[in-house]
């Protein structure tokens, strides 16, 4: 069993209805339906995003607490951030955010799973990555600004980060497809991962609408 790509549904006519000009687009497609009819849908365009589950020796993840404007909470959620670098591989995206937004660096990397976020109305992909043997980096600390300038880190066993999943407590969509993946993969000496450049067809082209806007 496995997802693939389908030209069932064509798209007759698309246009972007909203162009943000920062991360997303809003694009409105004309779509083919079986019987000959059309309907209209409208897709947020991403650029996409990579996430990092960072285990340690002790098997504890690490998790980070940032405020999300749109569902108006602080999240647990692991390292993320957007593909919006044009040509930027998404394993550097990956070792990128973790030094950013935790200050570490790992020798082993995973992937551990891919999704889409949301794909009855938008078609960002995700690719989140297991991190160990992580040590602190290097390099100075990145300085992050608007709400990544404080964000708590809290080191947590990896079994009671997944049920803070399973009991509610914990909302955010990287951290609850990595953490129980991550408590599978355990279960399974973590002999079924992907290596970390593992081809991944369903990555978006799309780099950002700052990027898409036309000049001024």
């Amino acid at each position: 069993m496995r997802d693939e790509p389908s030209s069932a549904f064509p798209v007759r006519a698309s246009h972007v209805a909203f162009r943000s000009g920062r991360v997303i687009d809003v694009r409105t497609d004309e779509v083919a339906m079986p019987g000959g009819t059309t309907a209209t849908r409208d897709v947020v365009v991403h650029p996409g995003a990579v996430a990092v589950i960072a285990l340690d020796d002790a098997g504890r993840v690490l998790l980070l607490q940032q405020y999300r404007h749109p569902v108006r909470r602080l999240l647990w959620e692991p390292p993320a951030g957007l593909l919006d670098k044009e040509g930027e591989p998404p394993l550097h995206a990956a070792q990128r955010e973790l030094y950013e937004e935790a200050h570490l660096e790992a020798d082993r990397w995973d992937v551990l799973v891919d999704a889409f976020t949301s794909p009855g109305m938008t078609d960002e992909a995700v690719r989140i990555y297991l991190a160990r043997d992580v040590r602190p980096a290097s390099a100075p600390r990145f300085v992050g600004e608007d709400e990544e300038s404080d964000m708590p880190q809290r080191w947590v066993p990896l079994d009671e980060a997944v049920a803070g999943v399973q009991s509610g407590e914990l909302h955010n969509p990287l951290a609850a497809i990595g953490l129980l993946a991550a408590s599978l993969a355990a279960r399974e000496a973590f002999a079924a991962l992907r290596p970390a450049d593992a081809q991944w067809p369903e990555a978006s082209p799309f780099t950002g609408s700052v990027r898409e806007s036309p000049s001024p």
